[in-house]
């Protein structure tokens, strides 16, 4: 849903304003609030978190997050999965992770709701691997299938069960398949 704000706000003004649910994201000096997630959305973002957290987090390889703002390029938006290599996860003054995550994450991942618009998540891939992003996923719950963007190349189909899913070198311990990750629907 888009809320034109009476006066146009900077992303240092959108900032300031309290989170809603669901959340809204800050594009082009626009306000756009994300859809609230459904039950294939919302299984297909715990059950991939989770198995590339079982894969990448004990090793410090690196970590997903679901949900999580990040800021950068002029533009804050919510990933529904970002991972990012271990080393590159912002850290406060005691070491933990801090609140606030102004870089690109390193691989990010997006559902496609329903009622969302296939163009406006995609041209947050796109922002995600101008600014540095190795890997994006569209994956689309609906068509059973999952579209891998790249920097600098055209964005490759995967659809069918047994495909093994690229993921970006770091990630290389995480081995899906298409079949496996549409999967989690039935379980």
């Amino acid at each position: 849903m888009l809320q034109t704000p009476p006066k146009s706000l900077t992303l240092s003004e959108f900032l300031k304003l309290p989170e809603t649910k669901p959340a809204s994201e800050y594009i082009d000096g626009q306000i756009i609030q994300k859809p609230m997630p459904k039950g294939k959305h919302s299984t297909i973002q715990t059950e991939l978190s989770t198995a590339a957290n079982a894969a990448l987090k004990p090793q410090r390889i690196a970590k997903a997050y679901s949900e999580l703002r990040c800021t950068f390029g002029g533009r804050s938006t919510i990933p529904d999965v970002s991972v990012f290599v271990w080393d590159r996860i912002p850290r406060d003054q005691n070491g933990e992770v801090a609140d606030t995550f102004q870089i690109a994450p390193d691989w990010t991942i997006e559902i496609l709701s329903p009622e969302q618009s296939q163009t406006k998540v995609t041209k947050n891939i796109l922002h995600c691997l101008k600014h540095g992003t190795q890997m994006g996923w569209l994956i689309d719950p609906e068509e059973r299938s999952i579209i891998v963007y790249l920097p600098q190349q055209l964005p490759e189909v995967f659809d069918e069960p047994e495909s093994p899913l690229p993921v970006p070198a770091f990630a290389s311990p995480l081995q899906l398949t298409v079949g496996s990750l549409f999967a989690w629907l039935s379980q």
